[in-house]
């Protein structure tokens, strides 16, 4: 099965690592959609399914707070899984993710294990079934 994800970082290049990780790991990816902010991510959502959405806390017009605040707000997207990728440490803002439905958080900088076994985790795949071994081992 083929997922598509949506991908919210105000970082273009951050937004380039996640979607070489997700390929790397081995996750099936169908359509792959971006945004710089959590306002510019309800846009593209508004004409888009996605299966998947990894964000960022950290950005500027909406937050990830907000944005999944925001999402939660709209009934077609109240159970899509939202997965935080960020360096946020201060653990009253991430139990607030968690408070709000966020599926898990990795921090940056990541392995690409971290996130294929979230991932897996949060979309309900067996085992980690979500990929097979990257040979190629790098740190982001």
């Amino acid at each position: 099965m083929s997922y598509n994800i949506l991908i919210v970082d105000d970082s273009g290049s951050m937004r380039k690592v996640l979607l070489k990780t997700l390929r790397l790991s081995g996750f099936d990816l169908g359509e792959c959609y971006e945004a710089s902010n959590g306002r510019q991510a309800l846009e593209v959502l508004e004409g888009k399914w996605v299966d998947l959405i990894l964000s960022d806390v950290h950005m500027p017009e909406m937050d990830g707070i907000e944005f999944l605040r925001s999402l939660r707000q709209i009934e077609f997207f109240k159970n899509t899984p939202v997965v935080f990728v960020t360096t946020e440490a201060n653990e009253d803002r991430l139990r607030t993710l968690m408070e709000l439905g966020a599926g898990g958080y990795v921090r940056k900088p990541f392995r690409p294990e971290e996130i294929r076994a979230l991932l897996s985790q949060v979309m309900g795949e067996p085992h980690g079934g979500l990929a097979g071994e990257s040979s190629e081992g790098c740190d982001f």
